[in-house]
């Protein structure tokens, strides 16, 4: 079924979501994340924002976390359904910028780089703003995003390759005047080559550091990868950590 209001993850993005990311599925990558998340959820709930096909979800639930998801494709929500205990993660549509649910949680998390599809700065505050709505005192927000590779860009390029393949090709096109960027994705299908493209707006680690000041946060830890490796001017992502202060005794 197509949903005219899924965005750029819509069916036939979601349809094939899980095999054009199979990387990101391997359990190398996942555990690293779920061990993580499962340590600041300790015994509360985790919400995460952007669950799509639930590569994180299902096994952060499998390890006895109550997760909750906000999405806004519902096609890719059809996908996490489909799933083994699918079923059993509740999910509320909607863009996780703005959209609220019941309770707080002990964490709430954005991975892969999701941040990036709010491509206004008004709607990444907005993110924060509303993550701290949701967390209890003490809670944490976590974030996996990349660092902008602009001095990876050759001179005079606006053009840089994240992935090349026999079948699958991917291109960031950079905006740098308004501090954007356009994931175009090749792939060939059925000996058919497809286009997906996708606009992210790319931002510094020090302008989510306001974001969160904004928002009554305060940065906690960060790191490069998820196995607390450091960041340094040479990582290519960072895993940021920010807290919601404690209550006042």
């Amino acid at each position: 079924m197509v949903h005219a209001d899924d965005g750029y993850f819509d069916e036939s993005v979601a349809a094939r979501y899980d095999e054009s990311a199979a990387e990101m599925f391997d359990p190398a990558v996942v555990d690293p994340v779920v061990d993580l998340l499962a340590e600041f959820a300790g015994s509360g709930r985790a919400l995460e924002l952007g669950i799509g096909t639930g590569r994180i979800a299902l096994p952060l639930a499998q390890r006895g976390v109550p997760v909750h998801g906000i999405e806004l494709s519902k096609a890719m929500v059809a996908r996490l359904r489909a799933k083994l205990r699918g079923e059993d993660i509740g999910v509320t549509i909607g863009d996780f910028a703005t959209t609220t649910v019941d309770g707080t949680f002990s964490v709430a998390y954005l991975v892969f780089n999701t941040i990036s599809n709010l491509t206004t700065q008004a709607a990444q505050v907005a993110c924060f703003r509303n993550v701290a709505a949701h967390l209890e005192p003490g809670g944490c927000f976590v974030v996996e995003v990349g660092v902008p590779g602009l001095q990876r860009l050759p001179p005079g390029e606006t053009i840089l390759a994240f992935h090349v393949s026999k079948t699958r090709w991917g291109l960031d096109e950079y905006d740098v005047a308004r501090q954007g960027l356009t994931s175009h994705h090749f792939e060939i299908v059925d000996e058919r080559l497809e286009r997906h493209s996708v606009p992210f707006r790319y931002t510094w680690p020090s302008e989510l550091d306001l974001m969160a000041q904004l928002a009554g946060m305060r940065l906690r830890e960060r790191w490069s990868e998820w196995k607390r490796e450091p960041f340094t001017s040479d990582s290519r992502k960072h895993v940021s950590i920010w807290e919601k202060p404690p209550a006042s005794p």
